[in-house]
């Protein structure tokens, strides 16, 4: 049988095949809080307010972030229209282009062979895909930080022409400088920390000759400097906020509550390399050596790169899962170049590996339906819990096909059935969760919502915020006794939100004497408060995470 990377039209069928599978699962699914409906109303407002310089969730200054990602959703809700594929096609776009930067990569760095390996890894990559999906800051970060990392690799490669090598470096600059406006100075700081362990770790002091630092830097600053100087004119408070609290203190400081042991990322990364899990531990290993490269050593780089990211969010104060999202595309490219050369009994044992993992998720993935007591939440788990045991089944099955190409020497093959299988199961976890999503966004409530709202009627929001709402409603809320992440922003301008509960009771009751009609989302602690103080409300819609009212009778 032709070797997969020689049949050109098998793999334009399958190229075809993926990017309509990969591009039509941006649609079909609720944008659940808090990242996905924070940053597609951030854009929307942005859009809206024809303000490209403030960034404002909720219409208060939030400076937690650079723009790049809002800016982006901003002008897609400009030419596509407001909805859930155009929230997240800046993901899906990045996440995409990403994986075809690594295959390509992979190519020039070492064969056709390894870059369609490396390729089918990341794009199957439980956490790659999955993140690729949703509508969060850390994939269009991580694909920055890749452009900077492939550009290196390919700029500094032993045969590299001098205009390649200017031409590669400049675009790894340019990577940095985006990675900058996605996320702050992590990235930067991230990709010059592994530079200079590389250099320790390889004595190769002469690639700092190779890195074009005089129109590199230009162009970094270029890129990154204009936001920071504006938004900083504009907003004087902006400095201070962004670049001491926001990168200082959230490093060395529990100060978001976002915390986790050391070993916080490990479960994250098993999960998320599935279904290479099997191959992991061994491309890490024969990374170490690199006997054919003379000068630059590509795999140590990888190497250094995705055990330093990884260290350096362990060690952080903050934790979040997505954060160690930039070490995918080298596990890929370290993964694929394993690939290349291994043997048939090891691809066989690693994917038994993978098979009896998928077993035990099958027999233990009815327990899903018991993550909750709540009675209104039972059915959401019972449901998901049926599209958690198809998946479980999903990898079972494919896996169990890989073992059979692989006892008749298809190694090739093995590998696409195992990143199909990849493909298709995350594609279930994501489908099956809907319901639940569609719950915790309260989007069941939008019906009742807009049937009482007027463009003038005032929307509270007490003791809680809705990530996802406002984006659906289009249109901000006042907060009442909540701050959170908007804390500094009302700090600014507080006459945005109303502090505390009495002056909200006050002019609740007012409004309705003056026949204003008023709505409010409260959380059910307050719910209660407010109904012991005998606050007129009448309720018209409620779950368990929530209680919508209105402060006139019934119509």
């Amino acid at each position: 049988m032709t070797p997969l990377h020689r049949s050109r039209a098998l793999l334009w069928a399958i190229f075809i095949v993926f990017c309509l599978n990969w591009f039509y699962t941006l649609a079909p699914r609720t944008l659940i809080p808090s990242d996905e409906g924070r940053y597609a109303e951030m854009a929307r407002e942005m859009a809206a307010t024809g303000d490209w310089i403030t960034p404002r969730l909720n219409g208060i200054k939030y400076f937690e972030k650079p723009p790049l990602q809002t800016w982006m959703n901003a002008l897609t809700f400009k030419a596509f229209g407001l909805g859930e594929w155009q929230a997240r096609l800046w993901t899906g776009l990045t996440g995409f282009l990403s994986l075809l930067l690594v295959a390509y990569t992979g190519r020039r760095l070492f064969n056709a062979r390894v870059g369609i390996f490396s390729g089918m890894v990341l794009a199957s990559s439980y956490m790659w895909f999955a993140s690729s999906h949703f509508n969060t800051l850390d994939m269009g970060l991580s694909a920055m930080m890749t452009l900077s990392l492939c550009a290196l690799l390919i700029a500094q490669r032993d045969q590299a022409t001098p205009t390649e090598r200017r031409n590669w470096m400049l675009a790894c600059w340019a990577g940095m400088a985006l990675a900058v406006l996605s996320k702050g100075l992590i990235g930067v700081v991230l990709p010059g920390a592994v530079l200079v362990l590389y250099t320790l770790v390889s004595r190769d002091w002469a690639i700092w000759k190779r890195l074009h630092l005089g129109w590199g830097l230009l162009l970094f600053f270029a890129i990154a400097t204009p936001w920071f100087v504006l938004v900083s004119l504009k907003n004087p408070e902006f400095p201070r906020f962004f670049f001491i609290h926001e990168h200082f203190e959230r490093f060395t400081s529990k100060i978001h509550r976002r915390t986790g042991p050391i070993w916080y990322f490990i479960p994250i990364l098993i999960l998320g390399i599935m279904p290479w899990l099997g191959v992991l531990v061994q491309s890490l290993w024969r990374a170490r050596h690199e006997q054919a490269a003379k000068n630059f050593k590509p795999r140590r780089m990888l190497l250094i790169w995705a055990g330093f990211i990884f260290f350096f969010f362990s060690i952080s104060g903050s934790k979040l899962p997505s954060y160690i999202m930039p070490i995918f595309p080298a596990l890929a490219l370290l993964i694929g170049c394993y690939l290349q050369n291994i043997r048939g009994k090891m691809l066989f044992w690693s994917t038994a590996f993978i098979a009896l993992l998928c077993a035990i998720g099958l027999a233990y993935s009815h327990k899903v339906a018991g993550l909750t007591d709540v009675p209104f939440e039972m059915p959401l788990y019972q449901t998901y819990a049926v599209w958690i045991t198809a998946t479980a089944a999903t990898g079972l099955v494919g896996s169990l096909l890989a073992l059979l190409l692989v006892r008749k020497r298809l190694k090739d093959w093995a590998i696409l059935v195992l990143a199909t299988t990849g493909l298709i199961s995350m594609q279930l976890v994501m489908f099956g969760h809907e319901p639940l999503g569609v719950y915790a966004a309260g989007t069941l409530h939008l019906p009742a919502l807009r049937a009482e709202l007027r463009p003038d009627t005032p929307l509270y929001t007490v003791g809680k915020y809705e990530q996802a709402l406002p984006f659906y409603l289009q249109r901000t809320m006042i907060p009442v006794v909540f701050k959170d992440e908007q804390e500094f922003g009302l700090e600014q301008e507080p006459w945005r939100g109303i502090a505390t509960i009495e002056p909200f009771i006050e002019k609740w009751k007012a409004e309705r004497a003056a026949g204003i009609k008023a709505v409010a989302i409260m959380s059910i602690p307050n719910y209660e408060d407010l109904k012991k103080r005998g606050l007129p409300m009448r309720i018209i819609g409620e779950d368990p995470r929530r209680v919508i009212v209105a402060n006139n009778p019934k119509e």
